[in-house]
């Protein structure tokens, strides 16, 4: 997989050194970190990134959102990904409004952050249904599907009947979101819809052994 490029702003150092290790799981390289919102934007615009990943809190919130407005002015294929400890609405909002292409939680595990920002470049896709069958799904491995623990909570309520905005309202994530996990889900176990995936689970023990979203919200949520 070709490696792309990020530039990152951030208040700690430690912050940033592990959002970097962070992005090479998903072949971002890192050019460039920063705590200077003045020198990212230069950053931006001397290294032309594919990801700009900025931590609001690294400046005031105004001064970050006029950021993120410069930079996407400067390359309208830059992917801005707002990383905040706050998930006020208003600020979510303001985000988007500012051309964030994605708006993470500190909280958020890492594999959600990862997913998000793959997501952002690669659309995930699914098969027909003519390439499934019944006895195909009832082989696949549960080690193999290799699913991340949000992909497996999303699967494990539509295994119940939930609708995706249910779901979306149980995570406190997007429509969107809830979607574009299911397409992962849908791609990594080879099946065409809800109803053979929640086969799957339900073959797998998924079901009843996932945990409650309720114990553990955490927003990651992406423009649709």
């Amino acid at each position: 997989m070709h490696a792309r490029s990020a530039v990152l702003l951030g208040r700690h150092p430690l912050w940033l050194d592990a959002l970097e290790h962070m992005l090479a799981r998903v072949a971002v390289r890192s050019l460039a970190k920063t705590d200077s919102p003045e020198e990212a934007l230069a950053l931006v615009y001397e290294h032309h990134p594919d990801v700009f990943v900025l931590d609001v809190e690294a400046a005031d919130g105004a001064q970050a959102f006029a950021c993120v407005r410069a930079a996407c002015a400067e390359a309208r294929d830059l992917r801005v990904v707002v990383v905040s400890a706050s998930d006020d609405a208003q600020r979510v909002e303001d985000a988007f409004a500012s051309g964030a292409s994605a708006y993470v939680l500190k909280r958020a595990p890492s594999d959600d952050i990862a997913s998000a920002i793959r997501q952002l470049f690669d659309t995930s896709i699914f098969y027909s249904a003519t390439r499934v069958t019944a006895t195909q799904l009832a082989i696949v491995p549960d080690a193999e599907a290799d699913l991340t623990r949000r992909e497996r909570e999303i699967l494990a309520f539509v295994a119940e009947g939930r609708t995706n905005r249910e779901v979306a309202k149980l995570l406190w994530v997007t429509e969107q979101t809830v979607k574009f996990h299911l397409a992962n889900v849908y791609r990594k176990l080879g099946v065409a819809n809800r109803t053979q995936a929640s086969r799957w689970a339900h073959s797998h023990g998924l079901v009843n052994g996932a945990r409650r979203a309720e114990d553990e919200p955490v927003p990651v949520v992406l423009r649709g």
